[in-house]
């Protein structure tokens, strides 16, 4: 049987970043994603199982949730706040950049054909069309935060200095503040 358990955001014996530490809030939201992706997956095979049962229905729930608001607060960070401090470090910065925003772009494609049935999980007919949506956005990602951790990330943390680091904070905190859903 499959275990349909809500991820933890970090381990309990690391405290969560927050928004004075904006590249670790960052990091941390990336572990949230990878785990709402291993979720999702558990989800499929749940429903190949058992159904559409209150554990399903639940999951699907803090799935669609979750990406439907932090997710694109994340991305909205990383492109309105993130980018634009790095591009102008080097052509390589810009590049870097320029396909993260791409992948951005994929991933909320991806995003558009798996939403309508996490918001009505009755609506999902097909499992195996439904599997292939959720391995379509979780392989992305995957791949995804693997980059932006060793080819931005890492970078930004080496060349941001405090003042922008807390400015990238306070946006983050104004978004979140502000944010409509």
């Amino acid at each position: 049987m499959v275990t349909l358990i809500i991820p933890e955001s970090l381990p309990a014996n690391k405290p969560a970043p927050d928004f004075s530490d904006p590249l670790g809030l960052l990091k941390a939201c990336h572990q949230r994603i990878s785990g709402f992706c291993d979720l999702l997956q558990k989800v499929v095979t749940h429903l190949e199982e058992h159904g559409l049962d209150n554990d399903a229905k639940q999951a699907i729930r803090k799935i669609h949730h979750y990406f439907s608001t932090a997710g694109k607060l994340h991305h909205q960070d990383e492109e309105q706040d993130l980018f634009p401090i790095l591009t102008g470090q080097s052509l390589k910065m810009a590049e870097i950049i320029n396909h993260l925003k791409q992948d951005h772009q994929q991933l909320d494609k991806a995003w558009e054909q798996l939403e309508p049935l996490l918001s009505k999980p009755a609506s999902i007919e097909s499992t195996p069309d439904f599997a292939a949506k959720v391995n379509s956005l979780c392989e992305a990602y995957r791949e995804h935060i693997k980059k932006e951790e060793d080819d931005l990330l890492s970078i930004a943390l080496q060349i941001l200095d405090s003042d922008q680091l807390k400015q990238l904070g306070k946006q983050m905190k104004k978004r979140r503040e502000t944010a409509v859903f």
